[in-house]
């Protein structure tokens, strides 16, 4: 299947979710943010990720709505911060508020609660079924035990697991276990925060395909069906991070990068 900018996966929920999304975490709220969004958003991306704790989604939800493009052309994910999980409904009416957009698309729970798991995701299941408010709901940073002790008492099933993800972090055993229970695997910091862009291993990669090493880094998730959120407050990198679809990596050099991990 050719993948390009618009391509999606589907959630178990029916849901249609984009491959590739933008993430905005350490962008500060105001201008930086606001400015960030848009750049996103005129270069093509059509998922934006924000969460409480970032503190920016008001500015995120501005951007969003000054861009011109239908709410509906845009799936947003915010999250729910560990320790507000007691005020859960409280603290989501806030970033609803805050994002002001009409609604949220998913909704995640940003960090297990430590011997709350269970009724962590049981309360987003309540303010999923009474508000009204959201598409989907997930988590964020869940190991494979927590997620079976969510599935355990899963009324409705998390669509997605967003974990820090690349291919000198990837954890194929979390990635099947996902596939397996029909949960989409999303990738945070796929860009290694910058670190290993100038591995030798990596650049020898992205010489060969004429690309640069984040290129090489975001076009892996994708061909992988992990979904990705790069993050960047400069508009040439925001570009250049959308740039992935115009060619394809091997076999050979994706199973090269799947063994960087093992590597490291």
């Amino acid at each position: 299947m050719k993948l390009d900018i618009n391509s999606k996966v589907k959630l178990n929920d029916g849901t249609q979710m984009p491959l590739l999304g933008f993430g905005t975490w350490q962008i500060r709220n105001g201008e930086s943010a606001y400015n960030a969004v848009l750049w996103a958003l005129k270069a093509g991306y059509r998922h934006i990720d924000t969460a409480k704790f970032y503190g920016n989604e008001e500015s995120v939800g501005r951007a969003i709505r000054d861009s011109g493009i239908p709410r509906s052309d845009v799936f947003v994910t915010t999250k729910l911060w560990p320790t507000d999980a007691i005020n859960a409904e409280k603290v989501f009416n806030r970033s609803f508020e805050k994002l002001d957009i009409g609604y949220i698309d998913l909704y995640l729970m940003h960090w297990p609660v430590p011997g709350m798991v269970k009724k962590s995701w049981q309360r987003l299941e309540k303010i999923y079924e009474t508000s009204g408010k959201i598409k989907s709901i997930g988590v964020s940073n869940h190991n494979i035990r927590q997620l079976k002790c969510i599935l355990d008492v899963a009324k409705i099933k998390p669509v997605v697991n967003q974990v820090k993800c690349s291919p000198y972090n990837y954890d194929p055993t979390m990635h099947e276990f996902c596939r397996k229970n029909d949960i989409v695997m999303e990738a945070y910091s796929p860009l290694t925060r910058g670190n290993m862009l100038y591995d030798e291993k990596l650049t020898t990669i992205a010489e060969k395909y004429k690309k640069s090493s984040t290129q090489i880094l975001l076009r892996w998730c994708i061909q992988k069906g992990i979904v990705t959120i790069p993050k960047s407050a400069h508009p040439e990198w925001i570009t250049e991070n959308a740039d992935i679809f115009d060619f394809e990596i091997s076999d050979d050099d994706m199973r090269k990068l799947d063994n960087f991990s093992k590597n490291v």
